[in-house]
């Protein structure tokens, strides 16, 4: 099917049974937000099955499918994100509670290391977190040879900067 007249069904649709579409929509979604962005799901999808339309049923039942199985997989994605929303409000008092411990010495360590190029900063903070190389190389998808060597790079410049700016100080 030509893409001018995919869009010309989708436009003869919309302008048709719009109407359909909201009906969906408005018993789906709660807010404003949420209407709007089920609105455009339901309109990709149908955009999407317009090629596998083959007049096998009448229009409004076709478009009547489309919408109800976007809503239906868009309202459980939603319900999904919001839960997994409400477990993060539920955490933030004990991820607060790990921020309050300060160090000069690691704050200095992770601002070097936001100033690696990737994968440079991947693998320091791999490495933090006490993964091995051979670990390392599978995560990457580097050699486990090549990480190694890539860490000791990275320990050597870290280390001529920290004595540079020792120096400095001094």
């Amino acid at each position: 099917m030509r893409v001018s007249e995919q869009k010309r069904i989708f436009n003869k649709w919309l302008s048709e049974h719009r109407g359909i579409i909201f009906k969906v929509v408005r018993v789906y979604s709660n807010t404003r937000h949420d209407n709007e962005d089920l609105f455009q799901e339901i309109a990709v999808q149908l955009w999407n099955s317009i090629p596998n339309f083959r007049n096998g049923c009448a229009e409004t039942t076709w478009i009547y499918r489309v919408a109800f199985y976007s809503a239906s997989s868009w309202a459980h994605k939603e319900r999904r994100r919001r839960e997994t929303r409400e477990q993060l409000e539920q955490a933030q008092p004990f991820l607060n509670e790990g921020s309050s411990f300060h160090s000069e010495r690691l704050d200095w360590l992770y601002e070097q290391i936001a100033r690696l190029q990737e994968p440079d900063r991947s693998l320091a903070l791999l490495l933090l977190d006490g993964f091995r190389y051979r670990e390392i190389a599978e995560i990457v998808g580097l050699s486990e040879s090549n990480v190694g060597v890539r860490i000791c790079r990275i320990k050597k410049a870290l280390t001529q900067t920290l004595s540079q700016e020792t120096t400095h100080e001094l």
